[in-house]
């Protein structure tokens, strides 16, 4: 309830700032000198209603897209050894981080990763792929569902989601004046929204996205950080040390669909700024600095 009421907080306290800067600088007078005819207050809504009914649309099929997209056998009643001790282990860990047990499933795949995802910390999936249990010991495997436990009791996917949605706001927001502006000045349409209006917020939507992704990127990161330590503190720092090793030694996995890929433990990327994990040297070493 906080996380949203913050949430709220932050949003108001963003669209009275702009109001005030569109207020001193003018700009409300500049575009109507030039004829552009644009209710910016009420441009900041809709931008809002869009930029977060996408991501929130998105956060409550994560479940449903998971279980399909990478074909998870969720473990209704444990069929093997291996099943019991996967359902126990985060059953025990649930229960320590103070969360509702959550759905434990499996996925084939040779890669070793892992992730949770859900609409809520207290309905959340949490899966493990047939190459994790393979190949890394019961230790690794139990830091590596502490980190996705941690996911879970952080909030995660409400948080990655709230964060997502502001930022797809002001995207659509800034993309919006953008084009609306270069419509009305440069091809001089006088009423509605010519083709200049939408060749350009579509040019300016996927411009701003690039640029803002790298916010979104940075908290990942932080945010991958934060589930080590939880993760070390389930399960133990060495265990969870011993896993991040583990990884070093695995190949890439697979890349996982947009809805969750945001939860899986691993993630790839060329240059830092776009990474959603950060690299495992640094994570390791964050947990080494740990007492």
């Amino acid at each position: 309830m906080m996380r949203i009421f913050l949430f709220l907080a932050t949003n108001i306290a963003i669209m009275v700032v702009i109001s005030i800067v569109f207020s001193l600088l003018g700009l409300s007078g500049t575009l109507d000198a030039n004829g552009v005819d644009l209710n910016l207050n009420a441009l900041l809504v809709l931008s809002a209603v869009i930029g977060m009914s996408g991501s929130f649309i998105s956060l409550a099929m994560s479940k449903w897209s998971a279980k399909r997209g990478m074909g998870v056998h969720v473990i209704e009643q444990p069929q093997n050894q291996t099943e019991k001790w996967l359902v126990d282990v985060v059953a025990r860990q649930a229960h320590r981080v103070g969360v509702d047990m959550p759905e434990v499933g499996i996925f084939q795949t040779a890669d070793a990763n892992a992730f949770a995802t859900g609409m809520t910390k207290n309905s959340s999936l949490v899966a493990v792929s047939t190459g994790l249990l393979q190949s890394m010991s019961p230790d690794e495997v139990e830091a590596v569902v502490g980190h996705e436990m941690s996911h879970v009791a952080n909030g995660d996917m409400v948080t990655m989601a709230l964060m997502q949605g502001v930022v797809n706001t002001f995207v659509y927001f800034f993309a919006s004046v953008i084009g609306h502006v270069v419509d009305r000045v440069i091809f001089k349409t006088e009423q509605g929204h010519g083709i200049g209006y939408y060749v350009v917020q579509i040019i300016a939507q996927i411009a701003l996205s690039f640029l803002a992704s790298m916010l979104v990127m940075w908290f990942s990161r932080y945010r991958e950080f934060k589930a080590d330590a939880g993760g070390a503190k389930l399960a133990g720092k060495e265990k969870m040390i011993g896993a991040l090793r583990a990884l070093q030694r695995a190949h890439e996995p697979q890349e996982l669909p947009e809805q969750f890929a945001a939860f899986a433990i691993n993630a790839g990327g060329v240059k830092k700024l776009f990474m959603s994990h950060p690299p495992l040297e640094e994570r390791i070493a964050a947990l080494q600095k740990r007492r």
